[in-house]
């Protein structure tokens, strides 16, 4: 049989990735466990009614047909005016392709900015997703960690240290997952310092732009000699809660913007008819989105009190997304061990903090997708295990 490409089977590399705390509490849950599920970063509530029956609607009325390449163009629109507020610069349709996902729009990042055998630059703790949305464009990278002592807020120095010759893009997300980490103006300012002086693209990923904790969100497209340079990756995913939905967009140059049409007509052809007319209703009308970001700022807050005073914890980050990141070294460095003891003495899953990237590492990250009630069971439980424990607890 004839072998599949190095591009494909090089885009997630054999051996233990660290996601198999979660795999394995997500199957006994799923046989009827009683484990509290605070693994993963999907709501656990449903798309606003608004935008389901707008959804309905467009079906109904015969909404089946194939779309645009780089997006219907009242989509496209209403994605730019969305854009403009997240980032602080005014933004034109022309501006936006809107593709499958916030996934999708990463990797037309990638595909747009690097050429394979050249080099990349990603900030940890990060997103699962990006080392091998690179390593899918062949694109070489390196990994400059964001400390938790800094409060993941990535250092200049470290950066300037990671750049070669052939080095092409830079790659950040805030709101942070899985930290929960805001960038700070300085922190933004001096990687935009970096990207002018070697010419260079950021990809700043923002789909947690409106989950902020009542923080500043600052885009690094609005800092000055940036606009031309920065492409910025946002879905419906979070904010408008319609992570099943598959709807993102990237916003950059119009020129970039343009010769990148081509690639949804090699990929995906286009987005789905009516799941667009929806999303021009839920993006013009803004539905949930307020609501989405009182609903986790209220969870953070349910949280971190019901956890506070626990000895020998220490929170990090933690300010947006959806996410709280605790710091259990000082009980257990090993943090996929300290995982692995939580979900068989409580029945708590939560993900090492391994999972994405060495700078994250003993650490564990909490998802606030539940109920506050169910938070503070999880937070309960939490205090017990860490109040109890012994380094052979796993």
């Amino acid at each position: 049989m004839p072998k599949l490409s190095s591009r494909v089977t090089g885009i997630t590399p054999s051996g233990k990735d660290g996601w198999e705390v979660h795999f394995d509490a997500l199957v006994r849950h799923q046989a009827g466990e009683p484990i509290i599920m605070l693994s993963v970063g999907d709501h656990d509530f449903h798309t606003p009614a608004e935008t389901v029956e707008a959804c309905v609607r467009e079906v109904r009325a015969g909404h089946h047909h194939y779309t645009h390449l780089p997006g219907m163009p009242r989509l496209r629109a209403a994605m730019a005016k969305v854009t403009t507020a997240c980032t602080g610069v005014e933004t034109t349709p022309q501006q936006v392709l809107s593709t499958p996902g916030g996934q999708a729009a990463l990797f037309a990042a990638a595909l747009g900015t690097c050429d394979p055998g050249e080099h990349a630059i990603i900030i940890a703790p990060y997103y699962a997703t990006y080392p091998p949305t690179f390593r899918a464009a062949q694109v070489d990278i390196s990994i400059v960690d964001a400390d938790a002592e800094d409060g993941f807020q990535p250092q200049a120095a470290a950066i300037e240290a990671a750049i070669r010759p052939n080095t092409r893009a830079i790659l950040i997300n805030t709101p942070n997952n899985p930290t929960g980490a805001v960038y700070t103006r300085q922190t933004l300012e001096a990687i935009a310092d970096i990207c002018r002086r070697h010419d260079l693209w950021l990809i700043s990923d923002e789909v947690y732009w409106t989950i902020t904790g009542g923080r500043e969100h600052l885009s690094p497209r609005a800092l000055p000699g940036m606009e031309e340079r920065t492409l910025v990756v946002n879905s419906m995913s979070k904010s408008h809660g319609m992570t099943g939905w598959r709807i993102g967009w990237l916003t950059g140059p119009e020129d970039i913007v343009a010769t990148l049409i081509s690639l949804n007509l090699v990929s995906t052809y286009g987005l789905p008819d009516f799941v667009s007319r929806a999303a021009m209703d839920a993006l013009e009308n803004g539905y949930g989105v307020a609501e989405i970001a009182e609903r986790y700022a209220k969870r953070r807050r349910v949280f971190l009190d019901a956890i506070r005073g626990m000895n020998g914890v220490t929170v990090r980050g933690s300010e947006g997304g959806m996410y709280i990141m605790l710091d259990v070294s000082a009980l257990e460095p090993d943090c996929e061990t300290f995982a692995w003891g939580l979900l068989n003495g409580e029945k708590v899953a939560v993900m090492p903090g391994g999972s994405f990237g060495d700078s994250a590492r003993g650490h564990i990250r909490i998802s606030l997708c539940q109920p506050e009630e169910v938070l503070r069971e999880a937070a309960t439980r939490l205090k017990r295990f860490a109040g109890s424990y012994k380094r052979d607890a796993a």
